[in-house]
């Protein structure tokens, strides 16, 4: 099942927002995310926020608790979660199109994936909207590790805005690791989901951050 939706990603950008430096026509990013209860991993918040481009401002928001019953295995984390976040984004239509988010920042991974296929590629394929996958850890495959190089990379991030590609054993790049924030020294690892190339997703990411996390998920 995973195999075929993969057969499904674009890694390309699809929309004409994309192509403009100060992505003139985006009006609406949304954020998704799914947070457990501590100590249950049965009772999750299903949460849709949709914020205003660029201004930031929440245009809407959709939380609610929902029961996970699918068990977790790793690398397949996204059959336990993404159904509620399709669910939401669904629950936006039709008399709120007006609200619909134009692409989706995913608190996960999307190409940085063991099979190339995470969380952020599994929702857009499904909902067919731009997605893109904020991580903040990083999540080590294809030879990717948290290691003494890893780490004094990260420390050669000087500013905001900083950034260096995730390149796999493969030689890959599967992501891109950027520093979101001048107050903070822990990075985010952006990935491709769909409908959006790597450098459009850096991009955007970076211009929805006013602290460490980007707006959308954060809120």
């Amino acid at each position: 099942e995973q195999a075929r939706l993969k057969a499904g990603v674009v890694e390309e950008d699809t929309e004409e927002w994309q192509k403009d430096s100060s992505f003139a026509g985006l009006e609406r990013v949304g954020g998704v995310d799914l947070s457990y209860i501590k100590g249950d991993d049965t009772s999750a918040c299903a949460s849709l926020v949709v914020l205003s481009f660029p201004a930031l401002e929440v245009l809407y928001e959709d939380c609610r608790m929902v029961a996970v019953s699918t068990p977790y295995t790793a690398g397949f984390l996204a059959f336990r979660e993404v159904p509620f976040l399709v669910e939401a984004v669904q629950r936006l239509q039709p008399e709120e199109a007006r609200l619909k988010p134009q692409v989706l920042l995913v608190d996960g991974n999307g190409l940085l994936h063991h099979r190339g296929f995470g969380v952020a590629c599994h929702l857009g394929v499904l909902t067919d909207l731009p997605c893109i996958g904020v991580a903040k850890n990083l999540l080590q495959v294809d030879g990717l590790v948290r290691d003494e190089l890893h780490k004094e990379q990260i420390r050669s991030l000087q500013k905001e805005g900083d950034t260096f590609p995730l390149t796999g054993t493969s030689g890959r790049v599967l992501g891109m690791v950027l520093r979101s924030y001048n107050n903070s020294s822990k990075p985010l690892y952006i990935s491709v989901g769909h409908r959006v190339c790597l450098e459009t997703a850096v991009r955007l990411v970076k211009s929805c951050c006013r602290y460490r996390i980007p707006e959308p998920i954060r809120q």
